[in-house]
């Protein structure tokens, strides 16, 4: 029970910031996604390297990455209606069983000498079609699994931790295995990586929420979400926001071995410590952002956030300093962190219930599903006018949103002041105070 757990004015220091880890089912996840997203990091990156050894071509490479994730631009939103009407929990359960199927097929493939670049192909379009359905059951399933509404924003700040932390050791062992062993061992562990995942889901014990049957048509109930998510001025403008910064500002990473080798005149270690630093920013602001006490004064760090990430993008741009870039490539992880970090904590926060797996599924798209075009988008304009001017576009498109996010800023808070009272973040009498001011 909630009397039971700990209240975060108890918590002191360090204890405060994985506070989210004293709800039994979040602690429970929080472990089984820890060690399954280490081996999806491994498996991304022995796919990259299975696929240039096969070929030796980076079109091909640009092929199986595009493949990978444009069934989330595509079927996602669809997917967000089957989440609002369908267990979250189990939805999850079965898509994992699925990931874990697709990996073991790989590691099949490549032990025993009989993969195909074809292979490769479908079997990415496969585990793209199933992250469609997984990406926003596994965001909505996170306010379930957390009794306490008040940690909902650590708990999503502790998943983007979690996430960080998988990117430093999953591509670190998986480069060590390759080297000793091949590919194949890297789909193996991954595949048996979701077992831990698997036995934490089933572990879990998920109260049953009553749910009004559905009887609409998935394109009628699709509409319902497009009109709720695009018609509530907050939602849409976090959104829109994030498919601009997604789209312009994301490719970053791309681009890198450009800046490692050609501008800051480096090799494979220099690229190496260039992402390392772009890691340790985005931890350090997830971890400021679990420390947080609440969701209050976040759509200020919304602002806050994308203009440090497009002021980051911009002067490294024009960096040829070696120690120079390496800081700034910290400062752009930290901002980007704290851009997209908080829209997701504010749009759980305040999206209605019946609604949520649309509303995340939208969320997804115009972040993760912007990714593909932004970097095919990023590799044509650095073809055309070089890789620093590219950056500095996608900096500057960066802060260009910022600033408009800003200008809405102060109409934004009337708009979910009453759902923070009605959620009973804030007291009626603090939110029209608050208003006054």
């Amino acid at each position: 029970m909630d009397s039971d757990k700990p209240r975060f004015a108890d918590l002191k220091g360090l204890k405060s910031i994985y506070r989210a880890l004293y709800h039994r089912n979040y602690r429970l996840f929080f472990g089984g996604q820890s060690i399954s997203m280490i081996g999806t990091w491994m498996q991304l990156i022995a796919v990259n390297w299975l696929t240039f050894r096969l070929t030796h071509s980076t079109f091909l490479l640009g092929v199986v990455g595009f493949t990978s994730r444009i069934p989330m631009f595509l079927l996602v939103p669809f997917a967000g209606v089957l989440v609002d009407r369908w267990d979250r929990h189990r939805i999850l359960v079965v898509t994992q069983i699925l990931s874990m199927v697709q990996a073991l097929i790989f590691a099949f493939l490549v032990l025993t000498d009989r993969i195909a670049i074809w292979h490769i192909i479908f079997l990415s379009l496969f585990l793209g079609i199933i992250n469609t359905l997984d990406m926003p059951a596994r965001q909505s399933f996170v306010v379930d699994m957390i009794e306490k509404k008040e940690d909902l924003g650590n708990a999503i700040a502790l998943n983007s931790s979690m996430g960080t932390g998988a990117r430093f050791i999953g591509p670190s062992i998986a480069g060590i295995l390759i080297a000793a062993v091949g590919e194949g061992i890297c789909f193996l562990l991954n595949g048996l990586s979701f077992i831990a995942v698997i036995m934490s889901l089933l572990a879990m014990k998920i109260t049953a929420k009553k749910s009004k049957k559905q009887n609409t048509p998935v394109l009628q109930g699709l509409k319902e979400g497009f009109d709720y998510t695009f018609g509530f001025s907050p939602i849409r403008s976090m959104l829109l926001l994030l498919a601009l910064v997604s789209l312009m500002a994301m490719p970053y990473m791309v681009l890198m071995p450009v800046f490692a080798r050609d501008i800051l005149h480096g090799g494979a270690h220099t690229y190496g410590f260039l992402v390392t630093a772009s890691g340790c920013g985005a931890l350090a602001g997830a971890i400021y952002l679990a420390s947080r006490k609440s969701v209050l004064g976040l759509e200020r760090i919304i602002v806050i956030g994308s203009g440090l990430f497009g002021m980051g993008l911009i002067i490294f741009s024009l960096s040829r300093v070696y120690w120079l870039s390496l800081l700034l490539m910290i400062i752009i992880g930290f901002g980007m962190m704290m851009s997209v970090t908080t829209c997701n904590t504010v749009l759980q926060t305040i999206v209605e219930e019946d609604k949520r797996g649309r509303v995340m599924s939208f969320f997804a798209m115009a972040f993760f599903g912007m990714i593909p075009f932004g970097s095919l988008l990023a590799g044509s304009l650095a073809h055309m006018i070089g890789a620093p001017e590219t950056i500095m576009i996608g900096g500057i498109s960066c802060i260009f949103g910022s600033v408009l996010f800003a200008i809405k800023l102060s109409s934004f808070r009337r708009l979910i002041r009453p759902i923070y009272v009605k959620k009973r973040i804030i007291l009626k009498e603090q939110a029209e105070i608050r208003n006054q001011a």
